[in-house]
């Protein structure tokens, strides 16, 4: 994309002093008004000439290290302002229209002729979104104040800030899945089930699992339990009903709900697992399970710009009924205290699903305190549940302000420390 120049004469007094001189030395003729009207004219000219050499001659690079980053990511660019002719220009102010909050590479400077001015900008990646580094604007002018010239320079890109992933305590994923479902696996097996490991037949149990002894002594139908049982894929579903949310800003249930999620997904993966994701906020988001860092990236893109909308978590799991028998661990985060979306929980857990409630404490993030029913409820289905109150993601490594994205490692004292990071650190042009 070719840059935008304007060339302006500001000044309007210049010509009017001109004219009259002109006019003066015609009528009257004086040496001092000859003096004055080539002073004035060689004044005008040289400021004509030395504007514009800048409009011709100036140009600004911008480079990047990543396309995409993490919260609390040290973004850092590489400006260039270069000046092909031999007029300098004395100042330049650039000006950045970057979309990215807390960033920007604004400042004014100059550049000798037949030379260039590189400076660093950095700074840290404070909110998740996909935004824009550019484009950018130069202005400068002549000495003596007579012409203004812009060059407005088209060149952008997009960069993804997404969420943190940060080291979580250890949380017990409900298993999920049965025996005949789901993709085969290598080395797998199935343990031999007595006829006492049974439990009543419930809607979309196969038949091929009914243990017939049982059924013929309680005149009604038994399904074998399978001793073990193989690790399903992993749902996570994201609660981001606008209504049920507490907080502002990064201490806010949104945030936590949005970080939560991302290094759930990060840990299944690294796992091994097929993970999916399920969210309903201004639109419906809905991955399904897959394996490997194509999915982390669509996963990591999708919170990116998450949002909280007027669907209820109940609404949503009703959604996911109809795949309710393709669902094998299904991990719901909720700020939900209130308990109404049990009732669409309850269809999906008689047909397979292993539901894994993470709550998120609405009275630590200042919401109104709530009472412990809706935990007493699913304490009492014998449903795997955790409360997250905002102390758990109230440390350094939500926000680790790194540079490039780590791995991390575990020390023997349970400490999560950076180990390494990715090697792709040249700069990538604005283009």
């Amino acid at each position: 994309m070719r840059a935008e120049r304007h060339l302006k004469f500001k000044s309007r007094l210049i010509p009017v002093l001109v004219a009259a001189l002109l006019v003066m030395q015609l009528l009257f003729p004086y040496r001092g008004w000859m003096i004055m009207l080539v002073g004035l004219g060689g004044l005008w000219l040289i400021s004509y000439v030395w504007a514009k050499s800048l409009y011709y001659n100036l140009s600004l690079s911008r480079e990047v290290r990543f396309g995409w980053a993490h919260v609390g990511d040290r973004l850092e660019e590489r400006v260039t302002l270069s000046n092909a002719g031999d007029i300098p220009a004395l100042w330049v102010h650039v000006q950045d229209h970057t979309s990215m909050p807390d960033y920007s590479t604004t400042r004014v400077t100059g550049v000798d002729g037949k030379s260039r001015n590189r400076w660093y900008t950095a700074g840290i990646c404070t909110q998740r979104g996909i935004f824009t580094l550019g484009p950018t604007s130069l202005h400068t002018g002549d000495p003596f104040g007579l012409y203004a010239v812009s060059i407005h320079l088209p060149q952008s890109t997009t960069l993804s800030v997404m969420p943190p992933i940060v080291p979580l305590p250890h949380i017990e994923v409900a298993t999920g899945g049965r025996a005949g479902e789901g993709r085969a696996r290598p080395n797998s097996f199935e343990r031999t089930v007595s006829s006492t490991q049974v439990r009543p037949y419930l809607p979309g149990d196969s038949l091929s699992w009914i243990h017939w002894p049982t059924t013929a002594r309680q005149q009604k139908f038994f399904v074998r339990q399978f001793d073990s049982t193989p690790s399903g894929d992993w749902w996570v579903v994201l609660d981001l009903d606008a209504r049920v949310q507490a907080g502002h800003g990064f201490t806010s249930t949104e945030e936590h709900a949005v970080i939560l999620c991302a290094s759930l997904a990060d840990e299944g993966l690294r796992a091994g697992k097929a993970v999916g994701l399920a969210a309903h906020g201004a639109d419906l988001l809905w991955l399904p399970p897959q394996e490997g860092d194509p999915q982390r990236q669509k996963i990591m893109q999708a919170l990116a710009l998450v949002h909280p909308g007027s669907c209820s978590l109940l609404e949503l799991l009703r959604m996911m009924q109809p795949s309710a028998r393709q669902i094998g661990s299904l991990i719901l985060i909720t700020a939900n205290a209130t308990g109404d979306w049990i009732e669409a929980l309850l269809p999906l857990v008689q047909r397979g699903a292993r539901p894994t409630i993470l709550a998120l404490d609405p009275a630590t993030f200042g919401a109104p305190v709530s009472d412990n029913a809706t935990r007493r409820v699913l304490a009492q289905l014998g449903l795997t549940h955790y409360v997250i109150p905002a102390s758990l993601l109230d440390r350094p490594e939500a926000r680790p302000g790194h540079q490039g994205h780590w791995d991390w490692q575990v020390s023997p004292f349970g400490r999560a420390m950076p180990a390494s990071r990715l090697k792709d650190l040249s700069w990538k042009l604005l283009r």
